[in-house]
């Protein structure tokens, strides 16, 4: 698989739109892409994640799924395909939330499309985001990413 994005470029600063509010962005969802899906991909599911967040166990931005097999990219800004379900992340709300590190050096924020073999993940809405992550991870046929990086200064 590949992902692309005309917003976020590995390895480059992510413009400051798609910070959280928190950061003094819009918390705008950046375009996302992807291509070369596996033979058998029923849905997808987009994740966000901060592996450097000071937390023990970094900090999830993201996590979207049940997006239709037949999708390949998502708009900047939204809004995902009827039928996604988003799962509240650690800013406690539900959606995409940008980037907001504490000022220091630059994190990075991995963004992975996972491609899926189930139109609906076997997971019922109370689960929690932990037992999503795991169900993805547990059953992705592939997976691509890009990550970018965000920094306050301090």
């Amino acid at each position: 698989m590949e992902l692309t994005s005309a917003a976020i470029h590995d390895g480059q600063p992510i413009d400051l739109r798609y910070a959280e509010q928190g950061a003094g962005g819009h918390n705008v969802s950046p375009d996302l892409a992807w291509s070369d899906v596996p033979a058998g991909t029923k849905s997808f599911a987009i994740t966000i994640y901060d592996p450097d967040a000071p937390t023990g166990s970094g900090w999830w931005h993201w996590v979207a799924v049940d997006i239709p097999g037949t999708v390949t990219s998502l708009p900047e800004g939204g809004p995902v395909p009827i039928g996604v379900r988003e799962w509240v992340t650690d800013y406690g709300y539900a959606g995409y939330g940008g980037p907001c590190p504490p000022p220091g050096p630059a994190h990075r924020y991995v963004h992975t499309v996972h491609a899926l073999p189930f139109d609906t993940l076997p997971v019922g809405d109370e689960a929690t985001s932990a037992q999503v992550r795991f169900t993805i991870l547990a059953n992705e046929l592939a997976s691509a990413s890009i990550t970018g990086l965000f920094a306050i200064e301090g």
